[in-house]
């Protein structure tokens, strides 16, 4: 057998790898060289009300604002890492339009029906609301809609006032009373030796579905005791007898003076309010405003001098009778 004379070929040495390997590493560190770094890039894309970037959810576009026709909803990051202006590109959906109720009215608080809008439902006079009277343009589903149904307006009518003792009401055979419809109470005559009263308010007015404008009256005797006071007499007010509101007035006799007030009134408890004053012998109380003896001629008289400029200006004031003297004199 013949040996070749071919040289054989020796394995690469180590070293020979590793330059190899070196020359691999420059070769992939290269591209990295080539990415821009976090100072070289564009910040996170610009914030609108109506838009958002698409590929965080389905759409391009908030629910409620559709996109506006040939608008361009794309921005790029130009070479000074910058991003492109864009305009706001969506415009705001509208909600149907809404009819009036009958007998009422539908406000939209700012003129219009679109995304973000309410409608203010109001009835007319004699009318009450039966429903949500404040609905609003919001989101449902993918599109816009009103939260509430429209309400409507029902005739207010009232139902027959109560019944008092002893006493009635007008129109007492009605069923029914339509709005601002008027009763009047008064009282039965008594049987007795003393006359009813009646307390209270005398007119109801249906004022609300089923509400009337104050509780009904009573009808009942209202009597105070003769009203004496000692050391004094009654001015005003003479009666045997002194039934409900009746009004006494009192004066002190000579050498007297009055502590309290001297117009009393007969309440509804069958009580003088207030109560009855005293006649006392002595000094006035300080509540007392007795004018001196010469105020039932000229008054008191006040004096002002007012010196302006070398002229005396004099007021003479009459407090009873009320009236004013002017007089000018020159210093």
């Amino acid at each position: 057998m013949k040996a070749s004379c071919a040289p054989r070929k020796a394995p690469p040495r180590c070293s020979e790898r590793l330059a190899s390997g070196r020359s691999v590493g420059v070769l992939l560190l290269a591209p990295l060289l080539l990415l821009p770094t976090s100072s070289d890039a564009c910040d996170d894309p610009p914030r609108f009300v109506t838009m958002k970037p698409k590929g965080d959810t389905t759409s391009g576009y908030r629910p409620g604002f559709p996109v506006t026709p040939g608008q361009v909803l794309a921005i790029v990051c130009q070479g000074d890492y910058t991003w492109s202006s864009l305009q706001e590109g969506c415009k705001r959906k509208q909600c149907s339009n809404l009819a009036d109720p009958i007998n009422g009215q539908v406000i939209f608080v700012n003129g219009s029906v679109e995304f973000g809008s309410q409608a203010h439902y109001v009835c007319n006079q004699g009318y009450y609301l039966i429903g949500t009277s404040i609905s609003h343009c919001d989101i449902s589903g993918n599109d816009v809609g009103w939260t509430d149904y429209p309400p409507t307006c029902e005739k207010i009518l009232c139902k027959p006032p109560e019944e008092i003792p002893n006493g009635k009401y007008t129109n007492s055979h009605k069923d029914v009373f339509e709005y601002s419809e008027v009763v009047t109470y008064s009282c039965d005559p008594s049987s007795g030796p003393d006359e009813y009263s009646l307390i209270g308010e005398s007119r109801l007015t249906c004022v609300g579905n089923d509400e009337w404008s104050s509780q009904p009256p009573q009808c009942k005797v209202v009597k105070c005791e003769y009203p004496a006071v000692e050391n004094g007499m009654i001015v005003s007010g003479f009666g045997p007898k002194h039934y409900y509101k009746a009004t006494v007035v009192f004066k002190c006799n000579d050498g007297f003076n009055l502590h309290g007030d001297s117009i009393v009134v007969c309440g509804e408890n069958s009580t003088w309010e207030p109560e009855l004053p005293k006649c006392i012998k002595g000094h006035p109380s300080p509540t007392d405003a007795t004018p001196p003896n010469d105020a039932e001629g000229l008054g008191i008289i006040l004096l002002l001098i007012i010196t302006l400029c070398h002229k005396a200006l004099v007021f003479y004031v009459e407090v009873l009778p009320l009236s004013i003297i002017r007089e000018e004199t020159t210093c």
